[in-house]
């Protein structure tokens, strides 16, 4: 069947169309993606302000409109943190529906992190032992770690870069202060968590997913999109150390010009880097692969084990 997944994210609403039956392996079909930011559209009180439902609503009616173009048979629509976080979220979510005929599921951080994990072991197999999976979002941080297809330790931060962005590092490029109070902050909050995990002993492999890795990994050497799907793509604490004070100090522009960033993206890159550096750094991490799969893919997997399972 022709499986869509909505995902509302932090950054963008992307609707990823897939050919997928239990037991295979989806393939991608179609791919519409719209920036929305919506983690930087909140007013002082938390909330999605009206001009950023309204866009919202429009671009989720884009959506729809590209699933019936290309005969999606089944649409999964889900959110995350921004959604989740936003202090009007049930008045957001309502006006979806109502105007729309979406049923946005909003998915918690525990949730965000079991799925990713799911798709990092289905992408690399039982032979990568103990996973280590490390997620990068918009609005939020997402660490899990397990030996199955359900992770033993999750949790969730809200370390986004998107969040992180707007909330902390206003200058274009941003002040040497502010970027060392960003920094402690990442790091303050990453090693209250790190206890629960280091507990369960050493991952065998450890695995990054989202958007802000894949730049990063770009910025440090890593192949472009252009040599496929399957080529290894790595990212070394070394390097990604080497490269966080020159990020620091570039603009949104300069930054935009680096090989794999995008325009959209380049202005959350040195949060970006901070939250991977503290993350790698604090859980003992000297290198980690680069995963194709991230959260879309794992809520399509997960849908087609239920069916299966019917």
């Amino acid at each position: 069947m022709r499986l869509g997944v909505l995902d509302v994210g932090s950054n963008t609403v992307h609707l990823l169309v897939v050919d997928a039956h239990p037991g295979a392996r989806p393939l991608p079909a179609h791919s519409h993606k719209a920036d929305l930011r919506l983690a930087q559209l909140l007013d002082d009180d938390g909330a999605i302000g009206p001009d950023g439902v309204d866009r919202l609503i429009s671009i989720i009616h884009e959506a729809l409109q590209a699933a019936e173009d290309k005969g999606v048979e089944e649409l999964l629509p889900f959110a995350t943190s921004a959604v989740r976080d936003a202090g009007n979220a049930d008045d957001v979510l309502t006006r979806v529906r109502e105007e729309t005929g979406v049923e946005l599921q909003v998915l918690s951080g525990d949730e965000e992190a079991r799925l990713t994990f799911l798709a990092a072991r289905r992408w690399f197999g039982w032979s990568a032992g103990k996973l280590l999976v490390i997620d990068i979002g918009g609005g939020s941080l997402e660490i899990a770690y397990g030996m199955d297809e359900e992770p033993d330790a999750t949790v969730s931060l809200p370390l986004g870069a998107g969040r992180l962005t707007a909330a902390r590092l206003p200058g274009d490029p941003p002040e040497p202060d502010d970027v060392r109070a960003l920094r402690r902050q990442v790091r303050t909050e990453i090693a209250r968590t790190v206890g629960d995990f280091s507990r369960l002993g050493a991952p065998d492999h450890v695995v990054a997913t989202s958007k802000t890795f894949r730049q990063l990994a770009r910025i440090a050497g890593a192949p472009g999109s252009a040599e496929g799907l399957y080529v290894q793509r790595e990212l070394k604490r070394e390097s990604l150390e080497a490269w966080v004070p020159r990020l620091a100090a570039m603009t949104t522009a300069e930054c935009a010009e680096l090989p794999g960033v995008s325009d959209g993206r380049a202005g959350q890159l040195v949060a970006g880097a901070l939250v991977a550096e503290g993350a790698m750094d604090l859980f003992g991490v000297e290198r980690l692969e680069v995963c194709p799969w991230a959260l879309r893919e794992g809520v399509i997997l997960r849908r087609l084990d239920h069916m299966g399972q019917g």
